[in-house]
Formats: structure tokens, C-alpha cells, sequence
């Protein structure tokens, strides 16, 4: 069994001993730990934190253990029962809420469930907050309230219709022309929540031609739920024998979104976030932001458009604050994770959608004609095992300074820029290695690049 306790939120597999799966005891005191720093936070307040889940076989216990551990803390649970990650973030300040929490383990598999804890943005917590909350967890000093001081329980499910409505009332989200555009839509929604979500989303947009795979929120994943290529054959297969426009895919919390283009090929998951910025830069001119592991597609379109890129350290939360930093006016992750700022600063599929179908509809043009109008990389992505007593931020600083020469990042590991090339090398927190991402014009090329850096690593060790 795994349990991962993370700045971020806490994830494990269900069952197990206590403190090595995510049981029941690891969740209330993590849910404890969550509500007490709550508190801390907003001292002398009747607090309220908005839940959301998706359709995971654990979804509904870890829910009640969370809901009744919070309540018993004397906090108001506005509980959204199924949902996404997304309409939990734009749940909380719409609630005037102090916190939320999404219970899902996004692309994990279905043995998997989590904690992911918001702050009262409906914005990931900070590091030092997670930290913070960490801390608390392992002291145990938690302080529940009297009869009298318990906290509410309201179940409230307008928020699928609300988030919707936020999605529809973006400016550049132009219902007119998807409308107008008649095109025909396949969903893979690995039966969880999206198949709630995006099919309902798509009838909004005006898209009458909806074709639902794996859209029934049973918590049982046809397939693996992370949205490679890999595990796309399904919807590839169905998006030819109906001869759809356009496939998408998401994540079992719908924060996640891929595409497929109508001949079956894959859009590429790196490439929803460049496709959707174009658009967006097409219309309001400004900054862009991605983690330093994505595609330098990103930067040749945001450049090519008189703006500027800049790049952040791997992670959400990374990517936020880079955002407001530069007042960027579109960002995210090369997992096909979508942030506009227009709405929330969150990752958001549902947005992402909206967005897209408008550029294709404006465009006039098929998904994989769109797709090759992007400039074209492919990333290599590779680690190196090494002993634990191995010095990683001195190997990593070795190889920085074999390349001085060339465009040298190091934000978070070391990023090496040679033309139009790039290779980035970060440590895992979790286990001694070095993961290498290479990007190039081919598969072939950045494979090559990653094999010189190995080279050099190995030379210094």
C-alpha cells in the first residue's frame, strides 16, 4: 500500500495498514489536520469549506470521513457531492467559503484516492501552508467542538449548472459560432464525473451531435484514466467509425484534457494548451506562462505573436503564481492542463473545451489541420538511477556548468536551451534519481540529446 503525504493534499491507495494506505483513521486525521489549519488561519470565525469528489469506488466513504471529521470541528460543509476539480475551485469564492476539498486522485487508478486542499481563492495552498499543515497532522493537536458547536451539513447541486454559466459567459467563448460550426463530438469521459460534466457543457455550446463513451460515473476505469495516447485506442477507433470532428478526454477530475483529432490521430497533449493559448493571444494580447517540462511550442507561438513567455517550476502551483507574477492572460502544463485566469486560476478541462471548439469553429479548419499548423517538437522523456549516496544538486550543477555557454535555466533543476532544442533535468523527491526530458523536431533527435546528457552524468559520477 502507498501513502504520499504531499505540500499539496495527501494520496493512497485505500486499505492497508494506518499510515502506509489511505484507511480511514489517515483520512480524518489528515482531514483534521486540514480543518485545524483552517482555523488557525481565520481565527474566531464560523468557517465553511466547500467538497467535491469524483466518481472513485472509495469517492463516498472518504467523503463522509471527511465531512463528518470537519463537522465535528464545527465547520460548515457545503458538500457537492459528484464534481470536478475545476467546479470545487470555482465553488469556494462563489460560496464566500474558507477552504475546499477535491477528493480525487486525478489520472491515478481507481485503488487510488485523495486529499487535494484549497485555500479561500479555491487555489491550491501554498508550500509552506502544506508544510505547515503537515505539521499539524503529525502533532495530533486537534481540538473538536462541543454538541452545541458542531458544524452544518447542505448538499447543494446547482454547481455543475453554475460552472457551466461561468464557462458561457467568457467573452471569447463563442456559443454562436460552435453552434454554427455543426460539429460532431465523442466524449471518453473514463466514467467518472466528466461524463456528467462535459457532455452537459457541450449541449450548452450548442453542439447537437454528442457521441458518449465510458460517460456513466460508475467509479469502474475501462482503462487506465491518465490521458496518453496509449490509452486512447477507444476513443480513436469510435471518433472513425462515426466519423466525429473531434474527440476529447479527460481526467477522472476533469482538470486534465486531451484530444483526438477525426482522423483517429492524436492531437497531443502537450498541444491543447498551445492551441487554446493561440486563440486566447489571438484576441487579448499578453503574457503566457508553462512549467519548464512542456513544449517550446508554447513560446514559439507567444513570440510569434509579439508577447512574452516565461517558464516556471514544475507544478500547479508553480505555474499560479508565475501567472499573477507576469499577469499572464493564459498558462498551464503540458499535461493538457488548461489555466485562464479569466475565470480561475486553476486547471480547468471544461474551460479548455469552450475555448478550443471556439478557435476550431473560427478557424474553419479540422483538428488535425489546426494541430499542423503548430510548430512541431516531440519530447523524450528518460531517468537516471543513481545510489542514494549520490550528491544530485552538485551533479546537476556540473552539468550546468559544462554548458554555460548555452541558455542555462535553473528555476527548478537544470534546464539547458541549444537552439531550438532544450533539456531539462530535475530530481525526484521521492527516490534517487534524475528524471531527463528532452524536446526536439523529432522523437529520434531528442532522444539523442537525452542520451549526450546521460553521457555527462555519467562522466561525473
Amino acid at each position: 500500500m502507498t501513502l504520499i503525504k504531499s505540500i499539496s493534499g495527501i494520496r493512497g491507495t485505500i486499505g492497508g495498514a494506518i499510515n502506509e494506505g489511505l484507511t480511514p483513521i489517515d483520512t480524518v486525521k489528515f482531514a483534521a489536520a486540514y480543518g485545524t489549519w483552517l482555523k488557525s488561519q481565520h481565527p474566531n470565525q464560523r468557517l465553511k469549506v466547500v467538497i467535491g469528489r469524483d466518481a472513485r469506488l472509495s469517492g463516498q466513504m472518504v467523503s463522509d470521513l471527511v465531512c463528518s471529521t470537519l463537522i465535528g470541528l464545527g465547520i460548515d460543509i457545503v458538500n457537492l457531492n459528484l464534481s470536478t476539480t475545476p467546479t470545487v475551485e470555482v465553488a469556494v469564492p462563489m460560496e464566500n467559503a474558507h477552504g475546499g476539498i477535491i477528493l480525487t486522485a486525478s489520472h491515478n487508478p481507481k485503488q487510488w484516492n485523495a486529499l487535494k486542499l484549497l485555500n479561500q481563492k479555491g487555489e491550491f495552498i501554498s508550500a509552506q501552508e502544506g508544510a505547515d499543515l503537515l505539521e499539524m497532522a503529525e502533532s495530533g493537536d486537534f481540538e473538536f467542538a462541543e454538541v452545541d458547536e458542531l458544524g452544518s451539513h447542505t448538499h447543494d447541486d446547482t454547481y455543475l449548472q453554475k460552472h457551466i454559466e461561468a464557462v458561457l459567459n467568457l467573452p471569447l467563448v463563442d456559443i454562436e459560432a460552435i453552434s454554427k460550426a455543426n460539429l460532431h463530438v465523442v466524449v471518453d469521459a473514463v466514467n467518472s464525473t466528466g461524463g456528467i460534466f462535459v457532455p452537459a457543457l457541450l449541449e450548452a455550446l450548442g453542439v447537437q451531435n454528442i457521441t458518449k463513451l465510458y460517460c456513466d460515473p460508475t467509479g469502474q476505469f475501462p482503462h487506465n484514466p491518465e490521458p496518453l495516447p496509449e490509452h486512447l485506442i477507444d476513443l480513436s477507433n469510435k471518433i472513425k467509425e462515426v466519423k466525429a470532428d473531434i474527440g476529447f478526454t479527460v481526467d477522472p477530475d476533469v482538470d486534465r484534457l486531451a484530444m483526438v483529432c477525426e482522423d483517429g490521430s492524436m492531437f497531443g497533449e502537450e498541444y491543447t494548451l498551445v492551441a487554446v493559448s493561440d486563440y486566447v493571444l489571438t484576441h487579448t494580447p499578453g503574457a503566457t506562462v508553462s512549467n519548464l517540462s512542456s513544449t517550446r511550442a508554447l513560446r514559439d507561438v507567444t513570440e510569434a505573436k509579439g508577447q512574452i513567455y516565461s517558464a516556471s517550476a514544475v507544478g500547479e502551483v508553480n505555474v499560479v503564481t508565475l501567472m499573477k507574477e507576469t499577469d499572464a492572460v493564459i498558462g498551464g502544463e503540458g499535461n493538457g492542463g488548461i489555466i485562464y485566469p479569466e475565470l480561475h486560476y486553476g486547471r480547468d478541462a471544461l474551460v479548455g473545451i469552450a475555448l478550443f471548439l471556439s478557435h476550431m469553429a473560427h478557424q474553419k479548419m479540422s483538428a488535425s489541420k489546426l494541430r499542423d499548423s503548430y510548430p512541431t517538437y516531440r519530447i523524450s522523456k528518460n531517468k537516471i538511477q543513481l545510489t542514494p549516496d549520490i550528491n544530485v544538486d552538485q551533479l546537476l550543477d556540473k552539468v550546468a556548468n559544462k554548458y554555460k555557454n548555452e541558455e542555462v535555466d535553473t528555476t527548478d533543476g537544470v534546464k539547458i536551451y541549444i537552439g531550438k532544442e532544450w533539456v531539462h533535468m530535475r530530481k525526484s523527491n521521492t527516490e534517487p534519481i534524475i528524471r531527463i526530458y528532452s524536446e526536439s523536431k523529432s522523437l529520434e533527435s531528442a532522444d539523442k540529446l537525452a542520451n549526450i546528457i546521460k553521457e555527462d552524468i555519467k562522466a561525473f559520477i
